[in-house]
This record gives C-alpha cells, sequence and structure tokens, in this order.
C-alpha cells in the first residue's frame, strides 16, 4: 500500500489521484448485486482516460452539493461518535493505492492496526433506511469492500450517521464477494490499458498529464542554462 499525505477534497489530493480507478467508483466496476462487470465500466474508463491526459480543471475542489456540505460539517461528529463507541483511535488520513499504483482509496479514517471506517451522514429519510434495513447498503458494497483490497486491512466498519436517530454500525471483513471484486478489478485494468493503447495508437502525442507536467518544467530549467 502506498500513502499520499494531502487533505482529502484539495487539489494536490484530485492531483495524486487522477486516472487511478478509486474505491468510491467501484460499483461502476462491478454491479453490487451480481457480482458481474457493469454497463458502466467503459464510460467510468473514458472518464479516467479524460483526467489521466487533461489533469484536474482549476478550482474543481471547491465544488460541493448541499447533501456534500451537510455530510461534511456532520462527519467530525460521527467520526467522534464512533470513537467513543469503539474506544478505537481513527486516524484521519488521504489518499492511498495498491503497491502497484493501479486502484486507489480515501478512507474515512484507519483504526487502529488492522482496521478502516467508512463515514456516511445522510439526509435523516435515508439514514432510517439503513436503520431499519440493519445490513450494509448495497450501493456501499463495492467502496467497502474495495477498500479493503486497496489497504489489505483486516475490517472495515461502515458506519451511517444522523443526530437524533440510532447510528448504523456494520463491521464487514473480507469475504466471496470481496475475491469476486478483486478479479473484477484485474479484468477492469486490463480493458483500461487496452483503451488507453488504443488512444494512443489514434493519437501518439497523447501522454499522462503528470509526465508533460515534469518534462515541462525540466524544459523549463534547462533553459535557465
Amino acid at each position: 500500500m502506498k500513502t499520499y499525505d494531502c487533505k482529502q477534497g484539495s487539489a494536490s489530493w484530485w492531483s495524486v489521484r487522477q486516472g487511478i480507478p478509486t474505491a468510491s467508483k467501484f460499483d461502476r466496476i462491478v454491479t453490487p448485486k451480481t457480482g458481474k462487470l457493469s454497463a458502466q465500466a467503459d464510460s467510468y474508463i473514458i472518464e479516467l482516460l479524460a483526467d489521466r491526459i487533461m489533469g484536474v480543471p482549476d478550482g474543481v475542489e471547491a465544488y460541493t452539493s448541499k447533501a456534500m456540505q451537510y455530510g461534511i460539517d456532520t462527519e467530525p461528529e460521527a467520526r467522534a461518535w464512533y470513537a467513543m463507541e469503539t474506544g478505537g483511535k481513527v486516524e484521519q488520513v488521504g489518499f492511498y493505492t495498491t503497491d502497484d499504483g493501479r486502484f486507489g482509496c480515501s478512507p474515512d479514517g484507519l483504526v487502529g492496526d488492522i482496521g478502516g471506517i467508512e463515514l456516511k451522514c445522510p439526509l435523516a429519510k435515508t439514514h432510517i433506511g439503513y436503520v431499519l434495513a440493519g445490513e450494509l447498503p448495497p450501493e456501499y458494497r463495492c467502496q467497502v469492500h474495495g477498500s479493503l483490497i486497496v489497504t489489505g486491512r483486516e475490517w472495515w466498519d461502515f458506519v451511517s450517521y444522523c443526530p437524533g436517530v440510532k447510528p448504523v454500525m456494520i463491521r464487514v471483513v473480507p469475504d466471496d464477494f470481496t475475491k469476486i471484486l478483486a478479479e473484477a478489478l484485474e479484468v477492469f485494468w486490463l480493458r483500461y490499458q487496452g483503451m488507453w493503447a488504443k488512444l494512443r495508437e489514434i493519437d501518439p502525442d497523447l501522454q499522462p498529464k503528470a509526465l508533460a507536467d515534469a518534462q515541462a518544467e525540466e524544459s523549463a530549467a534547462l533553459a535557465m542554462f
């Protein structure tokens, strides 16, 4: 696992994750209910290719919807509740990738040496649905299991928190779905690289934004001498 120390949502955070499939989007790779490759996989690859080539638009880190802002504002309270409820120390972190750098995730926190946490602070109507269901919501199944895959942690706690309503806390450990997701990610990666190769055949001058920037900086430095 590789670690990138950056504030989530910042320009540097957007920069280090550009072109990398992340756990929060793994449900566009695998359909949570069936475990099969999603029909959205190719459109996600195209978005990743665009990010890889164009980089991050200026000001992208500034965008938040009202629901997102509510979650941001409530998350510290949710994290404090979790720490008090479990007695575990939650470490806030930036961005992680697998050792090979192919896949990444931005955990809401790491717990001790073996755990992690995914915090959700939805509106009351959504949270109450989670309370009644009493299980990991299907829409977050790929994200939670994906975080286990990326970090290699032994367990991941999914927490849904809404002030005034009983919180939901579900511990997830690697299982058959984790294996199915890991296998699908390998298939997705090969398809991603195949589409990148095809794009380079059509336009040989294309290169990743990070490489282009590095070459530009090197050229500028040489021009000074």
